[in-house]
């Protein structure tokens, strides 16, 4: 199946390159709500298509993508690998651990070494927080950012979106307006947090995060959403309850007294979640550290759990960015 559509149904969003003027996808802080929009409904045909016997589309044929991981990563680089493929792209992986970064080599030089390759799109994973958007100020092509340490994980939070999206719809619901979710783990390392606490909020829903105070970053609250503690308290009326797990690799220090003591206090079990809306919707953006943050059973809620789909989702929205910031390279009409 080769797809040419290049834009959604006219009136929806601002014609052409208006709709997403941005050459960079770097954090979700950089985009209004009607961009965000506009990257998930680009993504519904990804969604389609990825359904299909036949997943492989030509729209990319011919250019080059490089995964540039200077951080370890299995579902985020499999998912863009993934997607740069099913678009019919040829794909680069670049692993930190066979980089000349490991000799001694400088972020900006492996930036300029990658732009001299002419590459047409590089998608970056980096431990340091600004580190996609310096390689993105040196490089000519578009740069999409797979993680930038404790800063952002734009597409992440749009595949959360992507997923909710469809389980709101599968129950009649077309709206995020007024959707309560509770987001509970390591607030404070998380990009994943940052990045759909931004994304979510601006799409109308009322966010609740929870934490132990040492992974609850000061002024929060300050950003839209409503801070606990007390993860019991933080499930009443959640309509969406999303784990995430403890960052032992970013944290110095002792944060919380055992995981033992952190799974009884912020463990999502099935009692607890018995706190929260009798429907309510399980999600975890993985890897997920069972019996800790979250019980097996309730990771495997059928018809509640959406981890599974979050996957399926990732590839989608991946597919939808790879496409939109490389309309102008491919001089689509109107993004040229």
């Amino acid at each position: 199946m080769t797809s040419t559509r290049t834009s959604s149904p006219a009136g929806r969003f601002p014609a052409g390159a208006l709709a997403f003027p941005h050459r960079d996808l770097v954090g979700i802080g950089e985009l209004q709500t009607h961009e965000i929009l506009y990257i998930l409904e680009e993504a519904e045909q990804w969604v389609a298509l990825n359904r299909q016997p036949h997943k492989h589309s030509d729209l990319l044929s011919g250019l080059t993508i490089i995964n540039a991981f200077f951080e370890n990563s299995t579902r985020t680089l499999l998912s863009f690998e993934i997607a740069g493929k099913r678009l019919g792209a040829d794909v680069v992986n670049m692993h930190a651990a066979q980089s000349s970064v490991k000799k001694g080599e400088t972020l900006i030089d492996t930036a300029m070494t990658l732009n001299a390759m002419r590459a047409d799109a590089i998608v970056i994973r980096h431990g340091s927080s600004g580190a996609v958007r310096l390689i993105a100020n040196r490089v000519d092509c578009p740069v999409l950012n797979a993680g930038d340490g404790q800063h952002e994980h734009p597409t992440q939070a749009l595949l959360d979106a992507l997923t909710l999206r469809h389980a709101l719809r599968a129950r009649g619901r077309e709206e995020f307006n007024g959707l309560r979710i509770t987001i509970c783990g390591d607030i404070l390392h998380s990009r994943v947090a940052r990045s759909n606490m931004l994304c979510l909020t601006a799409l109308g829903a009322k966010l609740r995060v929870c934490a132990p105070p040492a992974l609850l970053p000061a002024g929060i609250g300050e950003i839209g959403v409503e801070a606990f503690h007390d993860f019991d308290a933080a499930l009443d009326g959640a309509e969406v309850v999303m784990m995430l797990r403890l960052q032992n690799e970013r944290m110095s220090g002792q944060f919380i007294p055992s995981a033992r003591e952190y799974r009884h206090l912020y463990g999502l079990t099935a009692k607890r979640l018995a706190l929260a809306e009798p429907d309510a919707l399980v999600m975890h953006p993985g890897p997920m550290n069972r019996g800790v943050e979250i019980d097996s059973d309730v990771a495997d809620l059928p018809g509640r759990s959406l981890i599974t789909r979050q996957v399926e989702m990732g590839v989608a929205i991946r597919m939808a960015c790879l496409d939109v910031l490389t309309r102008r390279t491919r001089g689509v009409e109107g993004w040229a």
